[in-house]
């Protein structure tokens, strides 16, 4: 009787305590573009390294504690959009008109539910935005001012746009002016994202960027796109893009690669191949990290490198930048 009773008691704590010994999986960018290591001294390097791995490390512990996917998502990309180093939040680059304007996606796997905003100026974490779009919202897409309304009604921290100013992307808008160049391949990279699988078996992606250099007319990219930048399905894989956006869109890359999954079957590393072999088809380039349900990792891109790393509950830990790293 007594064997009894502690075969239902352990069978009940299965259904009633969270999978916290669960496997999880955390992979995160910073961007993908042309990268010269002779152009990259090893200070630089090591500090885009050091950032990286703090929100790896603040990832992992999150979901060490239960945390959700969404939740873990969120937090993650905060550090990289609190950081000048990337082209998201603080480090954002400068329109034509020498404003930063910011775009950022959040998806759920487990209930396909989605938000996003576009083309704000003052929110301080997009990202955080996209995901109230998402939970106290009947819309996925906010845009403009009506997003910042949005923001300030549900509390987030709102900033002047002097904020997001650095020396570094006033420089490259100058530059590019001077040479009256458009859409040259200038800080077209830098934008971040965070795909998660977590205890509880549910994945999450998130997207943040601050577009492209000399952006004109309201111009919106790929990141807060849902299936083009950003996609999440419990049946297939989490997927956060970067790279020249309109490309992203054409291709709606990030839903592609969960419907070759889906309908062909193919694994998510030689999904995200795939998709990067029909953007370097168009000429487009960038790249793409995304895990699926079980814990595998991909991260694919055409360029000479990939602000990129992951972690996960098996202990495997990767962070990188060129092309050459593994």
């Amino acid at each position: 009787m007594k064997k009894r009773i502690l075969f239902f008691v352990a069978l009940l704590l299965v259904f009633i305590l969270p999978a916290h010994g669960k496997e999880y999986a955390i992979v995160i960018h910073g961007g993908a573009g042309v990268m010269a290591k002779d152009k990259m001294n090893e200070e630089s390097r090591l500090r885009y390294k050091e950032k990286l791995n703090e929100a790896l490390m603040l990832g992992e512990k999150l979901l060490k504690e239960g945390k959700s996917a969404t939740d873990v998502v969120v937090q993650v990309i905060n550090v990289l959009e609190d950081s000048p180093l990337f082209n998201a939040g603080k480090g954002a680059v400068f329109t034509h008109d020498g404003f930063n304007e910011l775009d950022a996606s959040i998806m759920e796997g487990k209930t396909l539910n989605a938000g996003a905003i576009a083309g704000v100026r003052d929110v301080k974490n997009p990202i955080n935005a996209a995901r109230e779009v998402m939970q106290n919202s009947e819309h996925v897409m906010l845009s403009g001012e009506g997003a910042s309304a949005f923001a300030r009604q549900q509390g987030l921290e709102l900033v002047p746009n002097s904020y997001f100013y650095t020396e570094r992307r006033y420089k490259s808008l100058q530059q590019i002016l001077k040479h009256e160049r458009q859409n040259t391949p200038n800080d077209k990279t830098g934008t971040v994202g965070c795909v998660i699988l977590d205890s509880y078996g549910n994945l999450c992606a998130g997207t943040s960027t601050g577009g492209m250099t000399n952006k004109k007319y309201g111009r919106i990219g790929d990141s807060p796109i849902i299936g083009a930048g950003t996609y999440a399905n419990n049946k297939t894989c989490a997927v956060s893009c970067t790279g020249h956006g309109e490309y992203y869109i054409r291709l709606g890359f990030a839903r592609d690669i969960s419907a070759m999954m889906e309908y062909q079957n193919l694994s998510v590393g030689e999904a995200c191949k795939k998709e990067i072999e029909k953007l370097s088809e168009l000429n487009g380039t960038g790249g793409v990290i995304a895990v699926d349900a079980y814990g595998n990792v991909a991260m694919e891109f055409n360029t000479s490198g990939m602000f990129r790393g992951f972690i996960k509950s098996s202990g495997e830990k990767e962070i990188a930048i060129f092309n050459d790293e593994n």
